[in-house]
């Protein structure tokens, strides 16, 4: 939905832009957007839509500060040395031949 809207706002600022119609298409389309944007029915889906975020952001705060706090302790984990083998399981392992036998 977003990217259609930016879709139709990207199409309309190109067409303003360049545009030949001149200063009286531009101030046609100004108006029209100030109309569109001064409806009340728009306005009530603005209001919804900032009540929903101031609603939301501390939870998605939140939710990426817990996230950031998972990383940064995977990442400062995987920067201790690997464990080392035992001695006994190195010296098993190097006395051991493979099988280089032809059939």
């Amino acid at each position: 939905m977003r990217g259609k809207i930016l879709l139709v706002v990207g199409l309309g600022v190109g067409y303003v832009l360049g545009a030949r119609a001149g200063r009286e298409r531009y101030e046609e389309i100004k108006a029209k957007a100030q109309q569109f944007w001064n409806d009340p029915r728009v306005q009530k889906q603005v209001n919804q839509a900032e009540d929903f975020v101031k609603d939301k952001a501390p939870d998605v705060a939140e939710f990426l500060s817990d996230g950031a706090r998972k990383v940064a302790s995977q990442v400062s984990g995987a920067a201790k040395p690997a464990p080392r083998r035992s001695a006994s399981s190195s010296a098993k392992s190097s006395t051991t031949k493979p099988s280089t036998a032809k059939k």
